[in-house]
């Protein structure tokens, strides 16, 4: 999987063990990319690793641990020495419950997850993604955080991807003047495990899949991808632009 549009890229996944992340990694390997799969255990990537083969690095990582994220970036800084693409997708739903319900360590761990490990991720990554010749930083995000009326019971959640497409819209203000483009992408529907858990009476083969998807947010990790601070959105197969109040 050495040929292709990306040959010669180094890209780096997060919760590229399965669903979304994995269908990712394995597009971006096709494309020619080499792969820092990031998951929670070397076991959970040893799947894609054997798929893949010296196309893919595993890299286990807690996201939730600064101590873990610092030790993930050495490691591309000290065996690579630089990151074209970054793809973070990792999150979790964590309780469906009311906010009033919800407990703290619950609350902490959705947030440092979704939100806080990204951030960590760009402010670890961000001079290695600004040196590359065309750095790409893609945010896998949800309409959860963006309806006009949320949810009941998945407060934590939609926070968390509300607070997501704040961050990426910083950074790609933050990086407009550099060779950086940054997207959101939000999937909408797809057949995984964390759609699965929210609904759970749903026929998953009603669904598209991640591999569907996965062609699409490797579109804007391209060197030719132009656009930034924008969200791709696959239910609609279009980009769109955040407004404010008029």
């Amino acid at each position: 999987m050495n040929s292709g549009i990306l040959s010669g890229k180094i890209a780096l996944v997060t919760g590229a063990s399965r669903g979304i992340g994995r269908a990712v990694a394995v597009e971006l390997a096709r494309q020619g990319a080499h792969v820092i799969a990031v998951a929670r255990s070397a076991h959970s990537l040893s799947g894609l690793v054997e798929e893949l083969g010296a196309a893919c690095s595993p890299a286990p990582c807690e996201l939730g641990r600064r101590e873990d994220v610092e030790k993930l970036a050495e490691f591309v800084r000290t065996k690579w020495k630089r990151l074209d693409i970054l793809v973070a997708n990792a999150a979790i739903m964590g309780p469906r419950t009311m906010l009033g319900n919800l407990e703290d360590d619950d609350w902490r761990e959705v947030i440092d997850t979704n939100v806080t490990a990204n951030w960590r991720l760009i402010r670890h990554f961000d001079t290695l993604l600004r040196a590359a010749e065309a750095g790409r930083a893609v945010f896998v995000t949800s309409g959860a955080g963006s309806r006009g009326k949320m949810a009941a019971g998945r407060g934590a959640y939609a926070i968390s991807k509300a607070a997501l497409d704040a961050l990426a819209r910083s950074y790609a203000t933050e990086t407009e003047a550099s060779r950086v483009r940054v997207m959101l992408c939000n999937p909408g529907l797809l057949r995984t495990d964390l759609r699965a858990s929210i609904a759970p009476d749903e026929d998953p083969m009603s669904l598209r899949t991640p591999a569907d998807f996965a062609p699409k947010v490797v579109q804007l990790c391209l060197p030719t991808w132009t656009q930034t601070g924008k969200m791709y959105d696959f239910p609609q197969d279009r980009i769109l632009e955040f407004r404010g109040p008029e």
